[in-house]
């Protein structure tokens, strides 16, 4: 998997002229799937971006995580971040979980952030033309592909 985290001071995810998620203060989450991807990767990285610490103390130190804050995640699929770039100008994008794959697994990564977080998470739709508007804040934007950490 690969998470695409943005520190945000708002966000929403618009599908067909309707907000159908929105957050405050909280973390936006992109998240591509990989046809190698498990359950044991969502526990991995679902527990990673609920303990990230990448909000600021009254240092102005990173020390506090999005559960610290009780602040809010937007969890949107995106199999774009599996964009392969090496040969031509079209991106190939068969490294990304065919929807058969991907969306049990992007209901399971749904179900273990908001276990971890213990509230629920706004998301977007997965497989839809999504319009997304962020504030991001920092700015602050952290990639985590989980290929890299063997997980």
């Amino acid at each position: 998997m690969i998470a695409l985290i943005q520190r945000v001071t708002r966000a929403s995810v618009v599908v067909e002229d309707k907000i159908i998620g929105e957050i405050k203060n909280g973390l936006l989450v992109f998240l591509g799937i990989a046809a190698t991807d498990t359950p044991k990767t969502i526990e991995w990285l679902s527990k990673k971006i609920v303990g990230l610490r990448i909000f600021s103390d009254q240092d102005d130190k990173m020390n506090f995580s999005v559960k610290d804050l009780d602040a809010d995640i937007l969890l949107v699929s995106q199999f774009t971040l599996y964009a392969n770039v090496k040969k031509g100008n079209r991106p190939s994008f068969t490294d990304s979980a065919p929807p058969s794959l991907a969306i049990p697994l992007y209901e399971q990564m749904i179900k273990a952030l908001e276990d971890k977080l213990e509230k629920t998470i706004q998301t977007g739709e997965f497989g839809a033309d999504m319009k997304i508007d962020l504030l991001n804040d920092g700015p602050v934007t952290i990639c985590i592909d989980t290929q890299k950490y063997n997980v």
